[in-house]
């Protein structure tokens, strides 16, 4: 911004000292002037925009990119050409103009996008039994694993897709001399090959099967992660190898990628709906628990969940002078209100709730994202309009890469509207009976208690 800001004020001094220029001048005849065109400063790059992002954020770019199939090369946060080409064929896939920037509406449904398609297959980060190896495994696709002392095998029920960790001793070994190992086994066609003096990758044809294999070693120790799998299965499978490859930690010695491990002790903020107890909040807040507490109230039972918003319906029984919210919905476009319970830890072990202004953008049909993030434990907080009137619910939802051990992803926030939030309850069979419009009455402290 400040080389752009330089730019302009050099060719305004430019243009005042030299852009009129006078041509000689005839005796009596009226004096002309010459202008001279002056080219306006040249437009940022989809590639210096790129530059000028996080690192993390360039490692959640690529990652969503390659989930939604338009991103085919490693996840490591490197501005590069096939990433700005990407984002260029996403933008022409939805309709969008290709300017190789993403705008923040295109962003928030790429995140969107990418975060349906882990979840489709199951993705989850897991650690190999026998040799401590990470790994990225897309759990609904192979859900059957089986270990021995020379590694892992994941497989799905029919066959039609594998995976593989193996682990052997070779004598100094290189990653030429292990790449040519693994183009050795009968029927295996390679046709990509990259070797590395840290890992190699190969890929191909195995039979009828697509093979990929990335392998890598530490002393004697080689490790190896092999995919098969059916080229029917082709257009489902290989964003997850894309994503696989680059989670692949063979040797993790520091903080991984992918999905941050749950707390033992979560908290978020809840909404009080009915006079009998019904409580809507967040539903990853909630997954896993032993306990689910109410601060002030007691233990409360999850009855219901909705996947596909993220939400959970939650029940304490026997409570009195509860002020459940009204669920009539507002208006809001552009600004909103969360109102919600922060950490302990963030307010020195108290439970005060506080409100937090926040900017709409518009994202999917029945989302918004919120700017900035509010804090944490505030997910699964009511968000209200200018008029008090309830817009929806606020959930923080950590990025999830598929990329180096050394990314660190921030959160992002997402409004549900409160025409969905209603829809969740009355598929549940809850009628939402408040009418108050006091939002800090109506929330109350969710607490999860896991192993």
């Amino acid at each position: 911004m400040r080389s752009m800001l330089a730019a302009t004020l050099m060719l305004a001094a430019a243009t005042g000292a030299h852009a009129q220029m006078t041509t000689p001048q005839v005796p009596g005849a009226p004096k002309t002037i010459q202008t001279v065109p002056v080219k306006p400063p040249a437009m940022q790059t989809p590639s210096a925009t790129a530059d000028g992002m996080a690192k993390a954020e360039r490692l959640a770019l690529q990652s969503d990119l390659a989930w939604v199939g338009q991103y085919n090369g490693a996840i490591t946060g490197d501005v590069s050409e096939r990433m700005v080409n990407a984002i260029k064929e996403y933008q022409k896939a939805k309709g969008g103009k290709p300017t190789g920037v993403l705008n923040p509406q295109e962003r928030t449904a790429l995140t969107e996008a990418a975060r349906k398609k882990q979840e489709s297959v199951g993705w989850k980060i897991v650690t190999e039994p026998t040799s401590g190896a990470r790994l990225g495994i897309p759990g609904k696709l192979v859900p059957q694993q089986a270990s021995d002392a020379n590694g892992s095998k994941w497989t799905s029920p029919t066959g039609t897709v594998q995976v593989v960790l193996s682990r052997r001793k070779e004598v100094s070994p290189t990653s030429a001399k292990l790449a040519d190992l693994e183009k050795e086994p009968s029927g295996r066609k390679v046709d990509y090959t990259v070797v590395k003096p840290d890992f190699f990758v190969l890929s191909g044809l195995q039979g009828q099967k697509k093979f990929y294999v990335r392998g890598t070693f530490k002393g004697d120790e080689v490790r190896t992660m092999t995919i098969l799998y059916d080229q029917a299965t082709e257009n489902t499978v290989e964003p997850v190898v894309i994503a696989m490859s680059s989670a692949f930690n063979a040797f993790p010695s520091g903080p991984l990628a992918g999905p941050p491990p749950r707390k033992t002790v979560e908290y978020g903020t809840g909404i009080v709906v009915s006079e009998d107890g019904a409580i809507v909040t967040d539903r990853l807040v909630t997954d896993g628990c032993l306990a689910i507490t109410i601060a002030g109230h007691g233990s409360a039972d999850r009855l219901a969940e909705d996947k596909e918003h993220d939400l959970a319906l939650l029940r304490i029984y026997g409570a009195r002078d509860l002020r459940p919210l009204s669920l009539a919905g507002g208006a809001a476009k552009t600004n909103v209100d969360v109102v919600g319970i922060a950490d302990p830890q963030s307010q020195g072990g108290a439970a005060a709730v506080s409100n937090l202004k926040a900017a709409l953008t518009p994202a999917m049909s029945s989302n918004s994202a919120l700017s900035p993030p509010p804090a944490v434990g505030f997910s699964g907080s009511p968000a209200v309009d200018g008029d008090g009137k309830f817009a929806g619910i606020a959930l923080l939802k950590p990025a999830v890469v598929a990329g180096p051990a050394t990314s660190v992803p921030a959160s992002q926030a997402m409004m549900v509207s409160a025409e969905a939030v209603r829809g969740f309850l009355k598929a549940k069979g809850v009628s939402p009976n408040g009418t108050s419009t006091d939002a800090k009455a109506a929330v109350v402290r969710v607490i999860c208690v896991r192993k």
